[in-house]
């Protein structure tokens, strides 16, 4: 019988028989933080769907004594949904593997299945923040955050929002890309608390948080610059601010390791309200314990299957187009 193709086998394994560490130390980050903090839900179909509602904008509302009721038309509420997104990892390892003494027991059942599943995790991550337009059919993607952005938006020339059209969201068009600057950190701010968000939390890449991190040395942000000692022993040199209190509220500033890693989604910085998002799960991340066992190896696969929920994007903001990886992309 042929061998299944990457089966894990003792002669290309590395650590068998050797006197290392039985520690083996996972060195890539495993934090997602938007998924992290964001409540989990369930879904009961491919395309979930749910409603949004909008207050009637404030006006002058003074009234006749005396006057006869009048009543006006009742609003419909939009009806928003997405789709499911299958995600899957698998293992396939022999079974002379699975039973010798490797040093570091990474290429074996247990440490794989936790790997795996640290991964899905990871690419939940990726799929929320990638500018990718939901789809349905046999291949289906969830729609990620940049796709659904269009209130509180400030993006390059060229750029323009996506959106959610009725069936889908739309992938948001890429504009020309320049700094992260203190004035469209503002400017986006100024348009949620307009627009009714209460923005939480500023998310963005590696180098995004490095460059917020100069704005304290802003001219009109230096003077409020304080520090704290500890019992006034010892000084502390500042060079860096998690917190950014402006003129439309505070927001805690984050980096984002999964931003990180790819130009095309470093490139945004999210703004968020955890109230307006929801993970829907469809199948929570699990292992399949029905794979079929055939041949010398131990063959394993961890799937799950969900979707993201926004309840009304005016409570998110985006800067777009931004360098997001070095100063000059």
């Amino acid at each position: 019988m042929a061998v299944i193709s990457n089966t894990v086998r003792t002669s290309g394994a590395v650590g068998n028989r050797e006197e290392l560490s039985d520690v083996v130390s996972r060195i890539t980050p495993e934090d997602t933080p938007i998924y992290s903090m964001i409540e989990k839900g369930k879904c009961v179909s491919v395309n979930p769907t749910w409603e949004t509602d909008e207050l009637a904008a404030p006006g002058d509302n003074a009234r006749e004594e005396g006057e006869e009721y009048t009543f006006g038309a009742v609003t419909a509420p939009e009806k928003l949904g997405d789709y499911t997104q299958i995600l899957r990892k698998d293992w396939i390892i022999s079974g002379t593997q699975e039973v010798v003494d490797e040093a570091g027991k990474v290429q074996k059942r247990k440490y794989q299945k936790l790997k795996k599943g640290v991964e899905i995790r990871k690419d939940v991550e990726y799929a929320i923040v990638s500018n990718q337009g939901s789809q349905g059919g046999n291949v289906r993607r969830l729609g990620g955050l940049p796709s659904w952005i269009k209130t509180n938006v400030s993006r390059g020339a060229g750029g323009a929002n996506g959106g959610y059209n009725g069936n889908v969201t739309v992938a948001a068009t890429n504009g020309t890309q320049r700094a992260f600057t203190k004035t469209l950190l503002d400017n986006v701010m100024q348009q949620g608390y307009t627009s009714g968000a209460n923005f939480k939390h500023v998310m963005g890449s590696s180098y995004v948080k490095s460059v917020f991190v100069t704005f304290m040395s802003d001219a009109n942000v230096a003077p409020f610059r304080y520090s704290v000692s500890a019992g006034g022993e010892r000084k502390t040199i500042v060079a860096s601010a998690d917190y950014y209190e402006g003129p439309f509220g505070t927001v805690m500033v984050h980096p984002n390791r999964v931003m990180s890693t790819s130009p095309t989604i470093a490139r945004n910085v999210m703004f968020l309200d955890p109230d307006f998002l929801e993970f829907l799960w469809l199948r929570k991340i699990q292992e399949d314990k029905d794979v079929a066992k055939s041949g010398d190896a131990d063959k394993g696969v961890i799937i799950g299957e969900g979707t993201l929920k926004v309840g009304n994007e005016r409570g998110l903001g985006v800067v777009a187009d931004v360098f997001g990886m070095t100063a000059g992309s």
